[in-house]
């Protein structure tokens, strides 16, 4: 239901802005385990899917660096370029250009750039662009095909879109949130945290002050959302039982409650043994000895202290899967270094991995 959703809005989108200087929505994605394939036990019922939002015409966007901090948490400011547009043109018209015509022209004309409308200062503004693309989800929803037999109401959140959709007993919630591609990369910056930048938490690791949990209304997150799904679907091109690493998954989000390990800690982790077994013997008659595939790979990590990034400098990531430049040949990222830190936290992660296994 959401991705027909989502294709229906596409193309209202398109007739919408297509005489706007605003961004210019592309094609949803759908991201998180929802859309993965498998959903862990402490899943939030939300169906999130990400808009590609492209410059207008006269535009560009540059996402810009904020925090050098940790790399799998980074935050990006999206400058807004005017560019000369002098030389196109769009429908046999010749464009107006934000850089050379004068004001008293585009006043005249009311046409206004997005540095006037969705921007702070420079910075494209995830506020101020939630507003907007609500206000044109508002006004495309008549026009969708979906609007005859389902009623959709807005939920408060003011870095995405979120709503609910309901028809007699049925009833489910989508997010849309919005990004900018980082070149032509699967990697985004995106106004709201994803699923699994929502739930990494994990008792083994320092809670942060309230104060860390501020966003600036300028400020994007890094996510690598679209790579991750973008390789569950390599993986399930190419394996004999399309689901059974899926199946793995479920499995051991079932059994977490209480152990401290976080969804997001799986599934990096099954990942990673995705690409150290061949495909070949994920069969269903193999479906034990891929679990303790799995409880090996993390005990290892434990004993080294060590569970590398998924995305940031893995070498075995496939090769469709597209990266910035500036990522590529990156050191990999440790995401155990609080446990080689911390020595109360190993001892208690090595006490949970024991609490899994006799479950």
């Amino acid at each position: 239901v959401t991705a027909e959703l989502m294709e229906s809005f596409t193309r209202v989108f398109v007739d919408s802005v297509r005489n706007s200087f605003y961004p210019v929505p592309q094609e949803a994605i759908g991201v998180g385990s929802a859309f993965e394939g498998w959903s862990p036990r402490e899943w939030d019922g939300v169906y999130r899917v990400l808009i590609p939002l492209n410059p207008p015409p006269g535009h560009a966007f540059h996402p810009e660096l904020n925090s050098a901090g940790q790399v799998a948490a980074r935050t990006f400011s999206v400058r807004v370029e005017l560019v000369c547009t002098c030389k196109r043109e769009q429908l046999g018209k010749q464009l107006l250009c934000f850089v050379h015509h004068s004001q008293e022209e585009l006043r005249r004309k009311r046409k206004r750039s997005l540095l006037e409308t969705l921007c702070t200062g420079s910075y494209l503004d995830v506020e101020k662009t939630s507003r907007w693309f609500r206000q044109l989800v508002r006004s495309s929803w008549l026009h969708v095909p979906q609007s005859y037999s389902w009623h959709l109401v807005f939920q408060p959140c003011t870095r995405s879109c979120q709503f609910q959709l309901s028809k007699g007993k049925k009833s489910l919630t989508v997010e849309m949130l919005f990004g900018v591609r980082q070149g032509d990369s699967d990697i985004f910056v995106v106004s709201q945290p994803t699923e699994a930048q929502k739930g990494s938490s994990s008792i083994f690791v320092s809670s942060q002050p309230p104060e860390a949990n501020f966003i600036a209304s300028t400020a994007w997150l890094e996510t690598y959302a679209v790579a991750e799904a973008k390789f569950f679907h390599h993986v399930a091109s190419q394996m004999p039982c399309e689901s059974l690493h899926l199946k793995c998954l479920q499995v051991f989000t079932c059994i977490l409650r209480g152990t401290g390990f976080s969804s997001s800690t799986w599934k990096t982790v099954v990942m990673h043994v995705l690409t150290t077994v061949p495909l070949s013997r994920w069969s269903r008659r193999e479906f034990a000895r891929r679990l303790w595939d799995i409880m090996a790979y993390l005990r290892r990590c434990l004993q080294l202290k060590r569970l590398e990034h998924f995305v940031l400098g893995n070498e075995r990531l496939p090769a469709e899967i597209s990266l910035p430049p500036a990522m590529q040949g990156v050191e990999p990222l440790n995401l155990f270094e609080h446990l080689a830190q911390n020595p109360a936290a190993h001892r208690e992660a090595m006490r949970a991995y024991g609490q899994l296994r006799f479950r």
